[in-house]
């Protein structure tokens, strides 16, 4: 009688192991970041304007992320960003500072409104395309506006005044969390319908694609996080006035995402680091700010229109090359950290 040969044990495939390989060194690297960032500034090593700077980076990568996630991978251009932020600074603002919630409440409470903006803003503007959309959103940032210096409950135009409940630990690790939630969106199978409305929306509606639907989720989720942003700004800078949203602060954000990259998120951490660290350094000299980014702008459309980063994204593979992942026919890319 033949002896059946004995089992061996599957070996774990480098497949399996590397989603874990991989959030574990994310988790670690950021954890290390945000420690050492931390500790040199309790220890006096990073003076105040070093801190601040830090933070204004981090509320403008989620800024940026959030602007990318319509513009850059949904393809709508919006010029009205900072209106979501100040519904979200706004009410966020009411709910911790007036109605005296817990400041965590007050910023999701402010998200939301945002997001709720976004729906109201987006159901009826979205079957809009290219100029129109950015000059309906553009009118809509311009109405909150003067409904705020309007607005005796809010300060009017002299706005409000919060105490300061932000700091780097909020602001890091909801920039973090808003970076990992919109990335594995343009992951998804969602994602890949918004690349394919802004590749071209008629096709994608031909193939069985809800383009409005896509385009409407875009908006909240990106509303959404820019009002958690505006959460963040509103409490971190003690006060905050009408003119702080206004079209110029929706143009600084899009400058943002067009200096990294339309499409890459990795870009518009990088476009928000980049344009943060200018300001930071021409804040002696605020009048020629906007010049300087102004002629920033038109030399990237002139000489690098997709920007500095195109749609390319960064692999942890690139840094440590074991983590790449294997697939049937063989070795593939390393996947999005």
């Amino acid at each position: 009688m033949a002896t059946q040969p004995a089992k061996i044990p599957a070996r774990t495939s480098t497949a399996a192991l590397y989603p874990w390989r991989s959030m574990g060194i994310s988790i670690l690297g950021m954890v290390v970041v945000w420690g050492v960032v931390q500790w040199l500034s309790q220890s006096g090593v990073l003076n105040l304007f070093i801190t601040q700077t830090l933070v204004i980076m981090g509320i403008n990568v989620i800024l940026a992320v959030s602007l990318n996630l319509i513009t850059g991978v949904t393809g709508q251009l919006v010029l009205g960003h900072a209106a979501f932020m100040g519904l979200g600074c706004y009410f966020a603002a009411i709910l911790t500072y007036k109605m005296g919630l817990p400041f965590p409440v007050g910023l999701i409470g402010g998200g939301l409104v945002a997001g709720l903006g976004g729906l109201v803003i987006g159901l009826p503007t979205l079957r809009l395309r290219g100029d129109y959309l950015a000059i309906a959103t553009l009118g809509f940032g311009e109405i909150l506006r003067i409904v705020y210096q309007n607005w005796d409950y809010v300060g009017g135009a002299v706005g409000m005044s919060p105490p300061q409940l932000a700091n780097w630990t909020w602001v890091f690790w909801l920039a973090v969390l808003s970076v990992l939630i919109i990335w594995h969106l343009v992951d998804s199978s969602h994602g890949r319908a918004l690349q394919a409305i802004r590749e071209n929306e008629i096709a994608a509606e031909a193939v069985g694609v809800a383009t409005t639907r896509h385009k409407v989720t875009a908006f909240i989720i990106g509303a959404f996080f820019a009002g958690i942003a505006g959460g963040l700004y509103g409490f971190y800078n003690y006060a905050f006035q009408p003119s702080s949203f206004d079209f110029l602060h929706s143009f600084n954000i899009l400058v943002l995402v067009v200096l990294g990259g339309l499409g890459s998120i990795t870009g518009s951490i990088v476009g928000a680091v980049v344009v943060t660290a200018l300001q930071a350094a021409l804040q002696s000299y605020p009048y020629i700010q906007n010049v300087i980014f102004a002629l920033l702008l038109i030399l990237m459309m002139l000489f690098r229109r997709q920007g500095l980063l195109g749609r390319y994204e960064f692999h942890l593979s690139m840094i440590f090359p074991g983590l790449r992942r294997e697939e049937k026919g063989g070795h593939s890319d390393g996947a999005r950290s």
